[in-house]
């Protein structure tokens, strides 16, 4: 088998996990590539730090369909499947083979603002909210081109199964399984306590604008952030291509829920 290495930090604690987990690789005969690029053949990717470097490890495979595997040295670490005192577990995981890997889906951003075009992935959520200094968004969604609302909200979340489980929780939006085959939209404090959480299949595709074209707002797809004015559009369908987290053992999705979320305990 052969991992590569992902880090964002470089904190004695990352720097003392990272040595740590290449001799414990290296130990069991697994090939461990420390600076990984798309021409390099591997079998795993293993994320070092919290869900925002998992994320930033996804966002660097990108469609090439390799595996990822986080150890937790965050916080929370709900996508993470080891944590800092794991690092021999699971390199035993690793070698030999117990482990499980959970499809999550992945959207495709278009954005269309001041007569260009650019094209974003996420695995968490895609959201809009209102710059501090704006009143509140009045953001119109359709689903298929048919109109669903208008949202007066602070903002407006997208979110995948995985990202259901982060800003759209805290929210009060609903938990949603990795197969489910659904995202939801959740308003971000809405004006109207009848805006509720909409859950809707994957298979369509979201147009989100704002009824104002003078108004400015913030744009966030996973970590990458912008800000944009009403005469822009947010274009969301689900990605041709899904990502694989690696869950060891015998953990699976209700494992991490019971486990982060203290469900039960």
């Amino acid at each position: 088998m052969r991992v590569a290495l992902f880090t964002k930090n470089n904190t004695p604690e990352h720097k003392a996990g990272r040595e740590a987990l290449i001799e414990a690789l290296r130990r069991r005969d697994i090939e461990v590539v420390e600076l990984w690029n798309h021409e390099i053949q591997i079998d795993m990717m293993v994320s070092i730090g919290g869900d925002g470097t998992l994320l930033s490890a996804v966002h660097q495979i990108g469609d090439c369909g390799i595996p990822v595997v986080g150890i937790n040295f965050g916080h929370l670490g709900f996508l993470t499947t080891a944590g800092r005192d794991d690092i021999d577990k699971l390199a035993d995981c690793l070698r030999e083979g117990r482990y499980s890997t959970e499809k999550r889906t992945m959207l495709e951003v278009t954005v269309h603002s001041g007569g260009e075009c650019r094209h974003l992935s996420a695995l968490n959520e895609v959201y809009l909210h209102r710059c501090e200094d704006a009143p509140l968004l009045h953001t119109q969604v359709e689903v298929d081109d048919d109109m669903v609302a208008t949202y007066a909200a602070d903002g407006l979340i997208v979110a995948t199964p995985t990202g259901s489980t982060a800003y759209s929780l805290s929210c009060g939006g609903p938990i949603l399984t990795p197969d489910s085959g659904c995202l939801v939209l959740t308003p971000i404090a809405a004006h109207t306590l009848t805006q509720r959480p909409v859950i809707v299949s994957d298979n369509v595709r979201l147009r989100l604008h704002d009824e104002e074209a003078d108004v400015r707002f913030t744009l966030g797809v996973d970590s990458y952030v912008c800000t944009l004015d009403g005469t822009s559009v947010v274009e969301v369908c689900k990605a041709p291509y899904s990502t694989q987290l690696v869950r060891i053992e015998r953990q699976n999705f209700f494992s991490a829920i019971r486990d982060k979320l203290m469900w039960g305990l």
